[in-house]
């Protein structure tokens, strides 16, 4: 039981952070909180699936097509529907606020669309489902495909943010944006680049999922707060954080519902989001204000 557990936590541990790894780069750079990240992954789900289901090509190969077009429709979304609020916001604050009332809105209207599509029943369909044996315990093929795409993505944002000058220039926006305008950097396109990465992130998220997770159009919002729940634990912005701290709530979940009661996973996340609170405000990995 312990070493299924523990593979259960690794996977499902790779999803969150996969997840959270593009709401933290999102919000880090562009401080627009998207309401509607969850949406983008549950319509990448569907997309998915419809591909899959008509054509019979291989999830994998399909996320090569949805995965761009997630970009260019978040890119879409922040140039036509965030810009506006960017420029005519008085402080951060104010950004942030309208930004979460433009994304909740936009939230319902996907799901009102995919509630029309496909209505409410529950999807699913199964791919790479062949057990695989780890010393004494057995996990899916498409769940460790999942988790090593969660530490591959994971490696190459490092990678991009880190030993780029892209990169360089997407942290200094994090970091201030009105420094950064100093400097030459367009903290418009920094911004507008950082939502499209993020949602294509999420896009590849709902892919790998639709391959052994039932899926509705009303569940993206579950997403969004599990995918909230880890940034705000690992501190905003931080990508290494993010990774962390999704196999974090991925081993709680897991052992919880393997060595307690499966209904008390819930309960015993938010208990752990808490505590994060109360003792680390700004986050495991967040740099305390002074």
């Amino acid at each position: 039981m312990f070493m299924n557990a523990v593979l259960t936590g690794l996977t499902l541990g790779g999803v969150y952070a996969l997840v959270a790894m593009g709401l933290t780069i999102q919000y880090g750079v562009s401080r627009t909180m998207n309401l509607a990240y969850g949406e983008f992954l549950i319509a990448a789900a569907f997309a998915a699936f419809v591909l899959f289901s008509t054509l019979g090509i291989s999830p994998y190969l399909l996320a090569l097509g949805i995965v761009p077009v997630s970009f260019l429709v978040s890119l879409f979304v922040y140039r036509v529907m965030a810009m506006p609020l960017v420029r005519r916001a008085k402080s951060a604050m104010s950004l942030e606020i309208d930004s979460l009332l433009l994304t909740f809105g936009l939230l319902f209207a996907m799901m009102g669309v995919m509630l029309l599509i496909f209505g409410s029943n529950y999807t699913n369909y199964s791919y790479m489902a062949r057990p695989v044996r780890i010393l004494d315990a057995t996990v899916s093929a498409n769940r460790l495909l999942s988790f090593a795409a969660a530490l591959v993505v994971g490696a190459l944002c490092w990678l991009l943010l880190m030993r780029t000058r892209t990169g360089a220039a997407l942290r200094a926006v994090a970091v201030d944006p009105v420094g950064a305008r100093l400097v030459g950097i367009d903290v418009q396109w920094a911004a507008g680049l950082a939502f499209a990465i993020g949602g294509a992130i999420a896009a590849l998220g709902g892919v790998l999922i639709s391959t052994y997770l039932t899926f509705t159009a009303e569940m993206g919002v579950v997403f969004t707060m599990k995918a909230l729940i880890v940034v705000i634990m690992a501190g905003v912005g931080h990508v290494p954080g993010a990774l962390i701290s999704g196999l974090v709530l991925g081993f709680v979940e897991s052992f919880v519902a393997a060595y307690l009661d499966p209904g008390l996973t819930v309960a015993v996340i938010y208990a752990v989001f808490l505590v994060v609170l109360l003792v680390r405000p700004s986050g495991i990995f967040g740099k305390v204000a002074r």
